[in-house]
């Protein structure tokens, strides 16, 4: 009998080719937006988040690669196995049951051949192809329902039909071949080969299920493991986060107490890594800061009781000056016309030296926080006109004010505010001057028939310097408008006052907006020699300031300028002690002056 054998070389055939790469570029490209969306995320986040996250993706990415590799490598070695084992069973059993039967074998006998080759261990189906001795076609399956000609792949059944030449690198022109295929959810290794010298062709299925199964439950433990891999990473995130940012911490609330003034806030220092060089730096900088600010503080109080001292000492000397100057004036016209004019001069400096004084006496006080508010129930009107007639500036001045609006203020020092302010506008604006009185209520509607011009730049000219003044009682009365607001309606508390001060001249140049309030400012650089030493509209702020007012200034697009003062209608808290901050930074006391 001749020795028919099937080759034994074992190829992979090409049934079920590989999966289209159409959908990854679009799946990629989700998976980027969603990876950006998270990382914008992250950014308003916490530093304490983003670390657990960051920590958590490491590890997940860790995780999931470690366990695909493990699952890839089981997964090979699972189907190798069992595909090598299946394989060499249907190799030995197609050569062995085929040797005995005939070129022609009869359906019966390959029946009981395809039997006999799937009674083995692997538990396969069978089906042998052959020619009868008629020359019809025979099929001898051992299941109908899984394996049929028609059910092998026409790809593994071309590759087994197909002959190579031999050579003496291929000995044999049929080889075996395999491929995996899947049966609705259940896979299946189908294999075949040709029995060389005219012997039938055999097809076999081997059901891969018990190895899914297998693969399935290595799935869910490396599954099970990368989530317990990502909790642990989370917890240790946790962990590492608590302890790198506890000194991060620490140091921001530090920080935040050095911003606010306690200049000796130090750090606990442990340890030699970076987080403790940092907090020893902290430590050296506050160090260095306290002593820099305790320095300053030191020359600012040194400055200011030499300028409290200087115009104290000076006042004695003035006094007798002004006394001798005011005799002299009273006998300007006795003297010889050739010395007049010098002792007119002597008379207005030592009046201008006088006023000087007062106002820097004025703003030592207010540096030092020695102010103080002292209170009273406040006729705006009468106070308004009261300023305006004690410096004869009634025919200058237009007034437009209603009798009855109350509030609760410093009187002198709102007459010091209105002096400066009026001042100023009659002596470097254009005539006529407008004072209009009217009050906001909280949501800012203004009350009263006046001109509303918001205020869009700080600043002013050269102040007027007015000196701090007497209260004012009588003067003539302000004209009572028609339907004025009731006393009982416009008291203190009720919103705010505004007082708004405008002139007709050119108004306040641009560069000079931002300065005007600062002392001893004045517009032009040479400095020309003016009656103003540049403190009295910086006075009337730090009055507006110690009331919880402001005072703007903005010029008019018809011409000239309009400084605003609003103030509280009443100023009882801030006398109590709730003072507002300074612009400066500085707190902001009030004063009481010396009388």
């Amino acid at each position: 009998m001749r020795e028919r054998s099937a080759g034994d070389a074992a190829d992979e055939g090409g049934a079920d080719g590989p999966a289209g790469d159409g959908g990854a570029p679009a799946g990629g490209r989700r998976a980027l937006r969603l990876l950006l969306r998270a990382s914008g995320l992250l950014r308003w986040t916490s530093l304490r988040l983003r670390l657990v996250v960051v920590f958590a993706l490491v590890a997940l990415t860790a995780a999931v690669s470690a366990s695909g590799i493990a699952y890839w490598l089981n997964r090979n070695t699972v189907l190798d196995r069992t595909q090598n084992a299946v394989l060499n069973d249907f190799r030995k059993a197609l050569e062995d049951s085929t040797r005995s039967l005939p070129l022609r074998p009869r359906c019966t006998e390959l029946q009981d051949a395809a039997r006999q080759m799937a009674a083995g261990p692997q538990n396969y189906a069978v089906l042998l192809i052959g020619v009868d001795r008629k020359g019809k076609d025979c099929a001898a399956t051992t299941d109908k329902d899984l394996l049929t000609l028609t059910g092998v792949p026409a790809s593994l059944r071309t590759a087994v039909d197909e002959a190579r030449p031999v050579d003496e690198s291929n000995r044999y022109a049929h080889h075996l071949y395999w491929q995996r295929k899947e049966v609705g959810d259940t896979p299946y290794l189908v294999a075949g080969a040709k029995v060389t010298g005219g012997g039938p062709t055999g097809y076999m299925i081997k059901s891969l299920s018990a190895e899914q199964q297998d693969l399935n439950s290595l799935a869910w433990s490396l599954g099970i493991a990368t989530a317990l891999a990502l909790v642990g990473s989370a917890l240790l995130a946790q962990a590492a986060a608590t302890t790198v940012l506890r000194p991060v911490q620490r140091l921001g609330h530090a920080a935040r107490q050095l911003g606010e003034g306690r200049l000796d806030t130090r750090l606990r220092v442990t340890g030699t890594d970076e987080l403790a060089d940092l907090s020893r730096t902290f430590n050296r900088t506050a160090e260095r800061l306290e002593q820099r600010v305790a320095e300053l503080s030191g020359r600012e109080a040194a400055s200011r009781r030499f300028v409290a001292d200087m115009s104290h000492e000076l006042r004695t000397p003035l006094t007798a000056i002004t006394a001798v100057s005011e005799v002299l004036e009273e006998e300007a016209d006795s003297l010889d016309p050739m010395i007049a004019p010098a002792v007119q001069l002597v008379v207005s400096e030592t009046r201008r030296l006088n006023d000087l004084v007062e106002n820097l006496m004025e703003v030592t006080r207010f540096d030092a926080g020695t102010a103080r508010l002292v209170l009273d129930d406040v006729d705006v009107a009468d106070q308004v006109t009261a300023c305006i007639d004690a410096r004869a500036w009634l025919d200058a001045v237009d007034l437009d004010a209603d009798r009855g609006i109350v509030a609760r203020l410093d009187p002198r020092r709102l007459d010091v505010i209105l002096a400066n302010l009026i001042g100023n506008a009659l002596k470097h604006g254009g005539s006529p001057v407008r004072v209009s009185v009217h009050t906001e209520d909280a949501a800012g509607d203004a009350g009263g028939d006046t001109d509303r011009t918001g205020s869009t730049a700080l600043g002013a000219r050269d102040g007027a310097d007015a000196a701090p003044g007497p209260e004012a009682d009588g003067g003539p009365q302000a004209p009572a408008g028609d339907g004025g607001p009731d006393p009982e309606t416009a008291r203190a508390g009720s919103g705010k006052l505004v007082i708004q001060v405008r002139d007709h001249g050119p108004g306040i140049p641009e560069e000079v907006l931002p300065h005007v309030f600062d002392r001893f400012y004045k517009a032009s650089a040479s400095r020309p020699r003016s009656e103003g030493s540049g403190l009295g509209l910086s006075i009337a702020l730090e009055n507006a300031h110690i009331h919880g007012g402001e005072i703007t200034a903005a010029n008019l697009p018809e011409g000239g300028a309009v400084f605003t003062l609003r103030l509280p209608m009443d100023a009882s808290p801030l006398a109590d002690g709730d003072r507002p901050e300074r612009r400066d930074g500085a707190a902001d006391k009030g004063t009481e002056d010396d009388r």
